[in-house]
């Protein structure tokens, strides 16, 4: 862990994985957490100070640093139009608000941050992907998400600023979106239903419990060793059929699923995951 610091600012703190990164920032002793989004929080959180901001706005003559206390780190996750993953919005105009946001913070004096980005931005390559691979991102948010770092890293040339990109695999848990895979096992579940519709569930993909995936980016942004591209994952492949299954079995949930009745995304390979080396450097220091 890093020593020196002392306030952390969260974006995206009202969202899923927003959430239980500041949770797990509040168990940290001496570290003061303030957070933001668009709108205050029907349940304002305990111990925490929240700054509202909008991406959408022009700041463009407001220093944030000063505006957001001048925070030693920045934990960015905030994203927008999420999970359509194709919509145009990601290129035409969401990356550009967040990086005019984030070189705002940087131009007047952030020293410390990290980034949240997708597995998405590997595109259609199979397999354990490493971060030395090139992106090839086929979705609109892959590629927004890509052009932002890009964007970052030009920006970031000799300038002495800790940076860390983490890409997100794929995440399950309370909160989760209601469209993603186990919240419709739960719901179909919960309304008595008798059989579950979905694909073949072949495809191999990486898991984590979205706690872990918390706890994993607050250890990887208190760190400065460890810098650039990191992916955020469990390293071990897991078979959706079988995730499913799990869950069921866990939950006491008897579905009967109807395999193959959706196709496979198109935007996804039918098997890759993350390699976790420079996650396991840093988890094991």
């Amino acid at each position: 862990m890093v020593s020196d610091v002392k306030t952390v600012l969260v974006t995206g703190a009202t969202g899923f994985v927003g959430h239980y990164v500041v949770d797990q920032l509040l168990t940290l002793d001496g570290v003061r957490v303030i957070t933001t989004a668009r709108t205050k929080p029907a349940t304002p959180r305990l111990k925490t100070q929240f700054i509202p901001f909008d991406l959408r706005t022009d700041a463009s003559d407001v220093d944030l640093f000063t505006y957001f206390n001048k925070p030693d780190l920045v934990i960015h996750l905030a994203w927008q139009g999420l999970p359509d993953y194709k919509s145009l919005a990601h290129i035409n105009t969401y990356w550009l608000q967040h990086y005019r946001f984030l070189t705002n913070l940087l131009r007047n004096g952030l020293t410390n941050l990290t980034v949240t980005g997708t597995c998405l931005e590997y595109g259609l390559q199979s397999g354990c992907l490493s971060e030395a691979l090139p992106t090839q991102p086929t979705t609109a948010y892959g590629l927004a998400k890509d052009t932002l770092r890009k964007a970052l890293d030009l920006f970031l040339t000799g300038q002495n600023v800790s940076f860390r990109w983490l890409r997100l695999f794929y995440m399950h848990g309370k909160g989760q979106n209601p469209r993603s895979l186990l919240a419709q096992v739960e719901a179909a579940a919960q309304r008595n239903e008798m059989v579950f519709n979905m694909s073949k569930g072949e495809q191999l993909r990486d898991y984590l419990p979205i706690d872990t995936v918390a706890n994993y980016i607050v250890q990887a942004a208190l760190q400065t060793t460890v810098t650039g591209v990191i992916n955020c994952c469990s390293g071990r492949p897991i078979a959706v059929r079988t995730l499913v299954e799990q869950f069921m079995e866990e939950h006491q949930y008897r579905l009967t699923l109807n395999l193959g009745y959706y196709p496979y995304p198109d935007y996804e390979p039918l098997a890759f995951w993350g390699n976790s080396q420079k996650l396991e450097t840093i988890l094991t220091a």
